[in-house]
């Protein structure tokens, strides 16, 4: 059975987090981006507490794609440092995660 996470990501519009989706998707990094909207986001960041509007956004991948998507999110983003975590997935449909094993394996 493959392994398959989630990659929760930020960025700083939904625009942005859409635009990377899409680059994303296209390059089979991941089967399924879901940019799930506004959030208020408080960290510390060069020695200051920060508080932004952020856009949060889950990538449903292989564990193999995850260190490709992360150097592609890293390319496309407008951050220095741009949050991608990738999240085990335990369990779920059988159907929908071989879904997402063929979505983000070679093209056939």
């Amino acid at each position: 059975m493959q392994e398959y996470c989630l990659v929760y990501m930020t960025a700083g519009s939904h625009d942005e987090a859409v635009r990377i989706g899409h680059a994303l998707v296209a390059d089979r990094l991941a089967a399924c981006v879901n940019v799930l909207g506004p959030m208020t986001s408080v960290f510390e960041w060069e020695g200051r507490t920060q508080e932004d509007q952020e856009v949060a956004f889950l990538a449903k991948t292989r564990r193999a794609q995850v260190d490709a998507l992360v150097e592609r999110v890293k390319a496309l983003h407008a951050y220095d440092c741009p949050c991608a975590v990738a999240l085990p997935i335990d369990g779920g449909n059988p159907a929908f995660l071989q879904w997402i094993g063929e979505q983000t394996g070679p093209q056939g």
